[in-house]
Parts: structure tokens; sequence; C-alpha cells
């Protein structure tokens, strides 16, 4: 090999190995700044004073900022290309995190807001930025990135009392903490910016002539990813109140949603690097839907700390499963990069609209009952649903095959 192309693949490597590291530090940052809410929504609660629905739309807030930006986020990647796009996202986090830290009712539902659109951006095109530098390695690189994910989002949870509390931050600076993520993330991700928008992504051509909002499959990936996104983000927020109301400390419950998490790890790098690998992935949405319904049953019935541990572990596992599997199949379902960020622009808008109802329906629900039972349930009957349309979303077909029968 010549000096010249000796140096040229170096570059190669580095530019890759930019990539990948840049997409683990965004990965980083799409969890925490939300799922460390849950444990401190009690301590929110006593010194802004919210109610129980109040303080859910704390949560619910980002899901309709991801609603409303994963719509828009396609057509910004389009214009301006999707790494400048993401760049501006990473920038739009920090400034929600730095404005969510004034202990003010209106700076905390504004820097939520913000918080929201900037992980949306991400969420969106990530997928994209995936199917296109990593077309034949989709199910590995997506693999990285949610197990990435998962795990800070469970450290947001398991280290929100501890910040608060152990350390005597109070909630306010336990939050501001996240921003020592964001902010590295955004200077790493500026390696990106050498590279110019693409004005040949302003029209594809895979995207004209045929609408992806009249795509059978498209709308199953959707219902899939919306649902799973409905319980992840109601359990987030009040699975600690529901385990509270089993006579678990709220300390305790709190760690035991992060070790739900944490269980889930494995299959949240295993899943997507399998269901890349299988001709369909229904066998593997028929193993979630088991192990989330088991594991829901023992919250409701279990006696004792270390049945209850046993079923939250299974709800991780399934709720692991789950998200991994629905930002894999946004790559698996589609033919190229301008196709994956289309589905998952249209997944994530109407799936987070579906999911922005979960927080704030259990706390109105809690709030009429005090019971912990008619949330399970509603749970299970989610799983139902979810399960339903993972199994056609997990045919071996991609959204815009029309007239042609789904492959076996």
């Amino acid at each position: 090999m010549g000096v010249e192309a000796q140096s040229k693949h170096q570059m190669i490597d580095k530019k890759k190995a930019l990539s990948i590291l840049g997409i683990i530090f965004v990965a980083f940052n799409l969890r925490p700044a939300i799922t460390s809410v849950g444990p401190l929504i009690s301590s929110i609660k006593a010194d802004i004073g919210l109610s129980n629905a109040a303080a859910g739309f704390i949560t619910t807030l980002p899901l309709i900022a991801f609603a409303a930006f994963s719509f828009l986020a396609p057509k910004f990647g389009q214009r301006f290309g999707l790494e400048r796009v993401v760049f501006a996202g990473l920038l739009t986090l920090i400034a929600g995190i730095l404005i969510r830290f004034i202990s003010m009712t209106f700076t905390l539902f504004a820097g939520t807001a913000l918080i929201g659109i900037g992980i949306a951006i991400s969420n969106v095109l990530l997928p994209g930025i995936v199917k296109e530098k990593y077309p034949l390695k989709v199910g590995l690189v997506t693999a990285v990135y949610t197990t990435c994910m998962s795990v800070f989002s469970a450290v947001g949870t398991g280290l929100s009392i501890p910040l608060a509390e152990g350390f005597g931050l109070g909630w306010e600076k336990a939050l501001l903490c996240w921003g020592v993520l964001a902010i590295p993330a955004a200077i790493i991700w500026m390696s990106q910016l050498r590279k110019p928008a693409r004005a040949d992504d302003v029209k594809t051509p895979a995207l004209q002539g045929s609408s992806i909002w009249r795509s059978k499959i498209a709308w199953q990936v959707t219902i899939f990813m919306g649902l799973q996104s409905f319980l992840f983000y109601s359990m987030i927020a009040w699975l600690p109140e529901i385990l509270n109301g089993r006579g678990i400390s709220i300390s305790t419950a709190g760690w035991m949603v992060s070790v739900m998490q944490l269980t889930g790890l494995p299959m949240t790098f295993l899943t997507p690097v399998l269901a890349s690998r299988f001709t369909n992935q229904r066998g593997i949405v028929g193993m979630i839907g088991c192990l989330y319904t088991t594991g829901l049953l023992g919250v409701l019935f279990a006696e004792g700390i270390p049945l209850l541990i046993l079923s939250v572990m299974l709800i991780g596992i399934g709720q692991a499963s789950s998200i991994s599997l629905a930002l894999t199949l946004l790559g698996l379902r589609a033919d190229n990069a301008q196709q994956s960020a289309a589905l998952s622009g249209m997944s994530q808008s109407i799936g987070y609209s579906l999911a922005a109802v979960g927080p704030v329906l259990i706390g109105i629900i809690l709030d009429i009952t005090a019971s912990v039972t008619i949330p399970i349930l509603l749970f299970i009957a989610i799983i139902i649903v979810m399960v339903t349309a993972g199994l056609g979303a997990g045919r071996n077909q991609t959204v815009f095959q029309q007239n042609n029968p789904p492959l076996p």
C-alpha cells in the first residue's frame, strides 16, 4: 500500500471512529434529562406545589415536543443536512437543561419543552444517519447506540435521589448535572459538521410519487413505536409511585426502576442484532409481549421484595427489547437513509402523540382512584394492542413495497 493510499485509509478510519463516537455521545443524552425527573417528582411537587396530573405533565411535555418536532426534523434534515440539525438539537438540549435549573413553574416547563425538542431531533435523525453511514450494519450500530441510550436512561433514574438528597444538591441542581453529558456531545459532534449539506437530499426519488402516510406497514411501525413509548414513559414517571403503593419506600422504588432498566441492557444490544439476522421479527414481538405481561402481573400480585424485583426485571427485559426493536425497524423497513428518516419522523411524531397521553393519564387515574391496580391493567391492555401492531411491523417488507405480498 502506497503512502498516499495508507494516509487516505487512516483518514477514513479516523472519520469512522469520530462518527461512531459522536453517535454514542448523542445517544448518552437521549433519555437521562427526562428519566431523572420521575424519582424527583415528589420533591418537585412539594417545592412548587403541583398536583399529580400537573407533575405528570413534566414527563408528558417532552413527548409533545417529540410529536411536533419529529414531524419537522426530517424536513430540516433534508434542507440543512442531518448532521447539522442534530448539532442544533444538542444546543437546544443544553439550553433547556440550563433554563430548567431556575426553580420556577414557568422555567421548569419551558426548559423541559426545550429538552424535548432537542432530544426529538436526535431521536428522529439518528436512524437515518445510521442507515446512511452503515447500511450493512444497521442492526449492530443500532444495538450500540440504543445500549448507550439505555445505560444512561437507567443512570438518570438511579442517580436522581442520591444527587438531590445524598449530595444535598436539591432537585434543581440534580437535574442540572445532565448538562455534563450534553456539552461534550456537542463538542464531539462538531467534527461531523465539516460535511456539507446534501442538496440532492431535498428531493429524493424514493420519496416522490408515493406517500409514506399511505403505507400500512409504516402505520404498524408507528403504532408499535407509540405504544412502547406510552409504556416506557408512563412507567418511568409513575412506577416508583406504584411500587410505593405496594409498600416499597420511594428511594428503594427509584432504584428498582433503575434495576429494571439495567436488567434489560443485554437485550437492548442483542435485539437489534438478532432482528437484523431474522427473516422477520414476529417471534421477537411475541417474546416482548410475554415478558411484559408476566412482569406486570407480578407487580400486581407478587408478595415480598424478591418477587417484586423479579417482576420488575422481566418488565425491564421486555421494555428494553421493545424500544431497541422499534428503532431497528426504522432502518429495516426502509430502503435508504431518506426513507428511514421519513419513517422515523412519521412513527415518532404520531407515536409520541400517543405516548404523551400516558404520564398525565396515569397521574389522573392515581389522583381519582388512589389505586395501583387500574394503571397496571391499562398497561396490559396497551401491550395487547402493541403486540398486534408489532406482528404486522415485523413482516419482511419495506414501506414503499406496494402491491407486493409480504414475504414470509
